[in-house]
């Protein structure tokens, strides 16, 4: 018997297989490439590659692995992007979704872990987001991660599936040093190109009520992230109670300047980062309670801001140092 994880050769899920395995639980990686890295999987790991939209693919992986559960991590997940390619975002998201969940039924595979995101909240009116904050996504991927919730609660009506739903914002970080964060979008890999490149690194605004002026947000390190996806899995196997959503949030945050200061003292490399003009729609504090997961599942922010850079900061010196 095994999980599925979908997206298990991506930068989270790659994190997620390896947790998985350390607790000795069987896994199965699902996989397009489209973002992922096929070296990102252990060698003694089953790899399908291949498409959520495959039907056919899915039942015979199902079946031939001896499936149980499916932690879903696959998706199309440029928040910016999505607005020029809704059409491609909800494809890869909603109808992949509804895709992977018939053939789960069909199957008999019951349990799913799924990776929302704090995207499904927009921009919150209040300093500390729950699970109870309002929901109003502020785009196609925002939106996209909703239904998937949606499609999750009417199924758990219509054929008894148990699973739960896990949003989060920032991650960061890496948990080996083969495997890194390679998101074009993302802001660790944008300042460590910029570095590695001679480039002065950028600040979108610095005029936000927050101590020091910059953006503050929820930044938590892949490696504990995962550990909460085995809890998860672990109560769901075990037929606990789980709630329908957790964040997974720090509870305070840290600023991007923190992090451009932190990043200049770990590397060792000296800057006074580009302040540019703020970019439309960017509140100046997004924090999210992680109470609920610390309850449930052995959610805790293991790693401190400097651990998350160091770490980052470490994979992608190997990534360089492996291309030499």
């Amino acid at each position: 018997m095994a999980w599925l994880v979908t997206g298990g050769a991506g930068y989270i899920g790659s994190h997620i297989v390896r947790a998985f395995l350390k607790e000795g639980i069987e896994v199965v990686v699902i996989d397009d490439l489209s973002s992922g890295h096929a070296e990102f999987v252990p060698a003694d790991v089953p790899f399908v590659r291949g498409t959520l939209l495959d039907r056919d693919l899915l039942m015979r992986t199902f079946a031939e692995h001896t499936v149980t559960g499916v932690v879903h991590v696959a998706g199309y997940k440029y928040a910016g992007v999505s607005v020029q390619r809704p059409l491609h975002t909800y494809e890869q998201n909603v109808t992949a979704m509804a895709t992977l969940l018939s053939a789960m039924q069909e199957s008999d595979v019951g349990r799913m872990v799924f990776s929302s995101s704090a995207a499904v909240y927009g921009t919150p009116h209040t300093d500390l987001v729950t699970e109870d904050t309002p929901k109003s996504p502020e785009s196609p991927y925002g939106e996209s991660k909703l239904i998937g919730e949606w499609l999750l609660r009417d199924q758990a009506v219509a054929a008894g599936l148990h699973y739960t739903a896990l949003r989060y914002f920032n991650v960061v970080g890496s948990g080996a040093l083969d495997l890194r964060d390679t998101s074009p979008h993302n802001l660790f890999p944008l300042v460590f190109d910029a570095l590695m490149e001679g480039r002065t690194p950028s600040i979108n605004g610095d005029d936000y009520a927050t101590p020091d002026g910059t953006c503050v947000r929820d930044y938590i390190h892949v490696a504990d992230l995962a550990l909460s996806h085995v809890a998860a899995a672990r109560r769901l196997d075990g037929g606990e109670p789980v709630l329908p959503v957790y964040n997974l949030g720090s509870g305070d945050g840290v600023s991007v300047g923190q992090i451009m200061s932190t990043v200049s003292t770990v590397t060792g490399i000296a800057f006074t980062p580009v302040i540019g003009p703020r970019r439309t729609g960017d509140p100046d504090r997004i924090v999210a309670s992680g109470e609920l997961a610390a309850r449930d599942l052995d959610w805790a922010m293991r790693h401190s801001l400097e651990e998350m850079v160091a770490s980052a900061w470490g994979s992608r010196q190997a990534a360089s140092d492996a291309e030499k």
